[in-house]
């Protein structure tokens, strides 16, 4: 199901919320600051009255080269003085686009998001670009987490369909000329993308989660465990005892496992467990390989990994 929302600015006027509402408009992200000291002097009649319809309102700032402290601290500052924090309110959005932060791009977007997330204590953030940015200037693998989702400008009249793929691309800004009953004149319109919801992109006072990952392919030396399964018949099918993997796993019921739970298996020849790791948010391949003395050549090679980028939380990697 695709969600429809827009994005405005104190150049939208909008006369109408309830008739976007009623026009299938579910989101909004509002213009709420921009560098250190400005603040859209529509932002808080644009909050309200897409609240008081029924949409769910979220703030954006336009990110300049300036203070990263004091662009935070005044972006917090107002979205929490408009409710913009509140549970049910879409994800704070930085938005990428002043060419004078070009060069230093990805190291302002990790110290950015670091320190909106100790001033405002949420997690989730949105990340704002145009294509030209996704594919020449941002590299998300640098500072997007599993608690990061990213949104692409490109005007090609396909919502949700922006030509553009990422695990963790959540919307899509198809359009600058929309139309709306509500607005007179133009709006950007927005779909959300594959998967992910309007669900995913609201605040709720605990990380939301993105689309379930397709479960990772049988990795040898571990076993996912799937509904219905016991740990005796796991251990039969392997050739060992329960006891076994109970004693490699940490397990002290061996009546409660659940399903999804990666269990280490003997391997066949020692009886030693095989190492693993389990990816975590905000681990990257080359940071892993450094951890466990190898390079993440040799772990993408062992893991059939086509693309070193792309490692989602959760996935368990075999280790040399």
């Amino acid at each position: 199901m695709t969600d429809y929302g827009i994005d405005v600015s104190h150049w939208n006027r909008v006369d109408d919320w309830k008739a976007l509402r009623g026009n299938n408009i579910t989101y909004a992200s509002i213009k709420v600051t921009e560098s250190t000291g400005f603040t859209d002097p529509a932002a808080t009649n644009h909050a309200n009255g897409a609240r008081a319809a029924g949409i769910r309102a979220g703030g954006y700032h336009f990110a300049r080269d300036t203070s990263i402290h004091g662009q935070v601290d005044h972006f917090a500052a107002q979205l929490r003085a408009r409710g913009l924090l509140a549970p049910g309110s879409l994800a704070p959005m930085i938005d990428m686009e002043a060419a004078e932060l070009r060069d230093n791009a990805n190291p302002f977007l990790a110290a950015f998001i670091t320190r909106l997330r100790q001033v405002t204590g949420v997690r989730r953030v949105l990340v704002y670009a145009n294509l030209d940015w996704w594919t020449r200037v941002l590299r998300p693998n640098e500072w997007a987490d599993a608690d990061v989702l990213l949104w692409i400008a490109r005007y090609n009249g396909d919502p949700g369909n922006p030509g553009w793929a990422h695990p963790k691309l959540a919307l899509h800004q198809h359009t600058s000329k929309g139309s709306v009953p509500g607005i007179p004149g133009h709006v950007d319109r927005n779909a959300t993308i594959g998967g992910y919801t309007l669900g995913h992109l609201v605040l709720d006072g605990t990380p939301a989660p993105g689309p379930q990952p397709k479960p990772p392919s049988p990795t040898p030396g571990t076993y996912t465990v799937r509904a219905g399964d016991t740990l005796s018949g796991i251990a039969a099918r392997h050739g060992t005892t329960w006891q076994t993997l109970a004693r490699l796993n940490n397990i002290p019921n061996p009546d409660l496992i659940h399903p999804g739970q990666v269990l280490t298996l003997p391997t066949a020849a020692s009886g030693a467990p095989a190492r693993t790791h389990t990816v975590k948010p905000g681990d990257t391949l080359s940071a892993i390989a450094t951890r466990h003395g190898t390079t993440w050549q040799r772990l993408a090679q062992l893991n059939g990994l086509a693309n070193p980028d792309l490692i989602h939380p959760g996935q368990v990697l075999r280790l040399p």
